[in-house]
């Protein structure tokens, strides 16, 4: 009785709903370690010989042009004189008085394949600026001197973007997208190949030990499987930075919960670590990450090197003890320059060579950074302290490059079992993916920020129908007649207010625009990806919201103010605010593109919104402006939309009362005639041929400023001038 009194005590069973909502148990290290063996062993079966790329630089200089003293501060003054000056100086009507600073100082080493880097150096020592010129990814304004080598190859625009990867120390994501969906977009971006999947379908086919094959299915389903992502890449990924509870989770940004910003940062790292490239360039991976979690995430990247023959090259700004264990090398860069290169354990004999030690209490990571500062140098040294001078970066840079390592001999290039076979590395590397495949990724991105993004579409829907109501109060058929100019010239303001409110509803484009312009131009640095495959996608997903909110203009507006009654002319006043609604969202992505602040932008808009209003014709006809004008008359858009709409309307019949002026026979041909409008109805079709003529030169437009345009932002550069009297 006891026995089945407790039996009926027992809790039941969770519901499977339940237990398939709990998330996996985390990857182990061991089981990632055996996940890659299994995968290398793999690899090798099949002959597939992993690409090691030695990544080597000769006397790499980097320099800006910047200006110092007063004229470098962001004065209202100084941005207006340096705004002639840079034009004056682009004429060649005067010389720069820009002054050239090395940002990096003929830096020389090489990084090997199979092997775990770390960049140490104080904020502003140019660890950012290193990793871009290693990773190819540097600023167009910086001058590059000296050479980066992979195998041997010069890298250079020919060089395949997805041998390598630059993961940059910004987080920036569409905070509308999970964390899954970031990175699944990524991998499609980067071309991943399937080799998970290879291995996957290899394994259930495999003949054999039956033990064997379990525990081989057993450690892929651990790294791979998860929720309900399909793309095995991008689960692996997810799991080793321990975001698997957050997977499903939107980003999120200031106005939206979201993830937290140690979960951007590790969402970062998959980003471009889901390419699975051959090199990685990672920038201060460590920025919103605790120790634990720096440790972990660091720990995975070493057996990816050791086991997969990656090329790493990390950037902390201060790794505890345990984290710097994982490192086989340690660059230590100094003001520019390369101070310490070579092994980890080698770094502090160095240093004990010219007469520094470290403590045994002090972090060695700490101890590096600090020994080269004029401040905390002394309390390591271990001399005589009356015979303590003050080593600068250059002796320490000097010491290093002349006597403590030699130099590598030049035929001594790649030394690895890949000789031979450079030509063959690089061009395997490339992994492209076709155009239709990266519009398809764009596309189905688009529509997904289509949904989560309704609740402002929904807001854009019901302002225009709120709008429309309103305008058909004000111009009631009611009080509408059509038998004298003036019953027209009511008429030819509500016509005058369709084609204001529908170009007005085009600016929300603006700000849509600028807030996904810096993470398209990381995007483009990183993943390639082109202007046209994101506005080619925005401009087909803006085309069912225009005819929606065009149609809820026209359908609420037309009968209610009582224009001409024909069906048909309905649908061509229709047309007609859609070409116009079209050519002003093009117009409005076009100056966010070229503008890329909010503040820029908006000033851009309202000066053209100006411009076309007062050379429309509505404000200032065209036979009142004066001849040198006429010009901003036919260029504005808002001419022809405001021409075709009202021959649409004046050239019906029930304007055709008599009445004649200027030529004119009817009431609506003399109120074109007065407002100094085109009388003749081809001139309807010509007209909307030319709103969608704007609309399609505007998105050209705006695909090249996406293209070739970077993203504005403010350098700050510290410079120590000594100046001698």
């Amino acid at each position: 009785m006891e026995h089945s009194w407790e039996a009926e005590q027992a809790p039941p069973a969770p519901p499977a709903s339940e237990v398939s909502a709990r998330p996996p148990p985390p990857l182990t290290h061991e089981d990632n370690r055996g996940f890659l063996q299994m995968l290398r062993e793999k690899k090798e079966r099949l002959g597939v010989d992993a690409a090691k790329v030695e990544v080597r630089f000769e006397e790499l200089t980097v320099e800006a042009d910047v200006r110092v003293g007063r004229r470098a501060l962001p004065t209202l003054l100084n941005c207006a004189v340096n705004a002639a000056q840079e034009l004056a100086t682009s004429s060649h009507m005067c010389t720069t008085r820009k002054k050239p600073i090395k940002i990096i100082n003929g830096a020389s080493g090489t990084i090997r394949p199979s092997r775990m880097t770390l960049l140490l150096g104080a904020p502003g020592s140019g660890k950012t600026t290193f990793l871009k010129a290693l990773a190819g990814k540097l600023d167009s304004s910086l001058k590059l001197k000296g050479k980066v080598m992979y195998n041997g190859e010069e890298v250079n625009s020919s060089t395949p973007q997805y041998l390598h990867a630059y993961i940059s120390q910004y987080d920036l994501h569409h905070a509308e997208m999970t964390v899954r969906e970031t990175i699944d977009f990524s991998s499609k971006m980067l071309g991943t190949n399937n080799e998970f999947e290879m291995l996957g379908e290899a394994i259930r086919r495999k003949k054999g030990v039956i033990n064997k094959v379990d525990q081989d299915l057993d450690s892929f389903i651990k790294a791979t499987t998860f929720g309900e992502g399909s793309n095995l890449t991008t689960n692996y990924i997810i799991k080793i930075l321990g975001l698997s509870e957050c997977a499903d989770t939107l980003v999120g940004d200031e106005m939206r919960r979201g993830i937290s910003g140690g979960q951007k940062k590790r969402a970062t790292i998959g980003e471009m670590l889901v390419g699975l490239a051959r090199c990685f360039f990672m920038d201060d991976i460590s920025t919103g990450l605790d120790s634990s979690t720096t440790y972990e995430i660091v720990k995975f990247l070493q057996q990816m090197a050791h086991l997969m023959d990656l090329t790493v090259v990390i950037s902390l700004l201060q790794p505890p003890p345990e984290t710097l264990e994982l490192f086989d090398d340690i660059i230590l860069l100094c003001e520019g320059q390369i101070v310490y290169h070579g092994p980890r354990e080698n770094a502090t004999g160095f240093f004990e060579i010219m007469g520094f030690k470290c403590p045994s209490r002090k972090n060695v990571a700490d101890f590096l950074q600090e020994v080269t500062s004029k401040m905390d140098q002394k309390q390591y040294w271990i001399g005589d302290e009356n015979k303590y001078q003050y080593r600068s970066i250059e002796k320490f840079a000097e010491s290093f490059r002349s006597s403590y390592l030699p130099r590598p001999a030049k035929d001594d290039l790649c030394r690895t079992n890949n000789t031979g076979k450079r030509e063959e590395i690089l061009t395997s590397a490339t992994r492209r993916i076709s155009r239709w495949n990266i519009f398809k990724a764009c596309f189905s991105r688009e529509v997904l920020l289509l949904k989560r993004n309704s609740p402002l579409h929904i807001f854009k829907t019901v302002q225009i129908t709120v709008m429309a109501l309103v305008i058909s109060t004000v111009f009631l058929r009611t009080n509408m007649n059509h038998k004298t100019v003036l019953d027209a010239n009511k008429y030819m303001g509500s016509l005058f207010m369709a084609v204001v409110i529908v170009n007005f509803n085009g600016m929300t484009e603006i700000g849509m625009t600028i807030k996904r312009l810096p993470t398209f131009y990381k995007q483009r640095e990183l993943l390639a990806l082109p202007g046209w495959a994101l506005l080619s996608s925005v401009f087909l997903i803006s085309l069912p919201m225009s005819l929606l909110e065009t149609g809820l203009w026209t359908s609420l507006t037309y009968y209610v103010i009582g224009y001409a009654p024909s069906f048909l002319r309905f649908i061509q006043q229709f047309l007609v605010l859609f070409a116009m609604h079209q050519m002003s969202m093009g117009l409005y992505r076009f100056l966010a593109a070229i503008g890329r602040t909010q503040v820029m932008a908006n000033m851009l808009g309202t000066a053209a919104l100006i411009a076309i209003y007062i050379f429309g014709g509505f404000v200032i006809s065209k036979d009142n402006l004066q001849p040198w004008l006429q010009w901003g008359y036919w260029t504005s858009p808002f001419t022809y939309a405001q021409n075709a709409v009202a021959l649409n309307e004046f050239l019906d019949e029930r304007w055709a009362s008599e009445f004649y002026y200027a030529n004119a026979k009817t009431v609506g041909e003399a109120i074109l005639k007065i407002r100094g409008l085109l009388t003749e109805w081809h001139w309807y079709w010509i007209c909307v041929g030319i709103l969608f003529g704007f609309s399609l030169v505007l998105n050209i437009l705006t695909i090249f400023a996406l293209e070739f345009m970077n993203c504005m932002y403010t350098k700050a550069i510290k410079i120590l001038i000594s100046i001698e009297t």
